[in-house]
């Protein structure tokens, strides 16, 4: 008798009722629309967004790498959203390991020509700067 009466009675540990959301605010985030693009809604379709990342990423190998820096800016919203438009989320994660590898290298040229230089090249760096060009082919008037 006293197990029905038991289960009778409603459940009153707040912890165990399911359909409450305690937080409201994660219920808004979950059900907003993402869109594929920075420009949300004013932005291109998801079947435009999918040619327009190949078409930065194809093109950053033509030796226009800060194109791969504009996929990544420009798709943010699919970096951020890891579940999100797997068809263009594989061109915006290439954009972004192409950026970074071209980046690297990049910088250790620039750094090993600033900071090694002549120390760093001897004699041979005579025939890798280009500032003496002009001297080396006589055009400068100066030889």
């Amino acid at each position: 008798m006293e197990e029905a009466s038991r289960s009778d009675e409603p459940n009153r540990n707040p912890n165990t009722d399911r359909s409450s959301n305690p937080n409201p605010l994660s219920s808004i985030i979950s059900s907003a629309h993402v869109w594929p693009t920075i420009d949300g809604p004013l932005g291109l379709t998801e079947e435009a967004s999918v040619d327009y990342a190949r078409r930065f990423y194809k093109f950053g190998f033509a030796l226009l790498p800060w194109l791969w820096a504009v996929n990544c800016f420009y798709f943010w919203p699919v970096l951020r959203h890891s579940r999100a438009f797997p068809q263009i989320r594989n061109y915006v994660v290439r954009s972004a390991v192409g950026f970074s590898v071209f980046t690297t290298l990049l910088l250790a040229w620039a750094l090993t020509f600033s900071i090694g230089g002549e120390q760093l090249f001897g004699p041979v760096w005579d025939k890798l700067v280009m500032y003496n060009v002009a001297d080396r082919l006589g055009l400068s008037g100066l030889a």
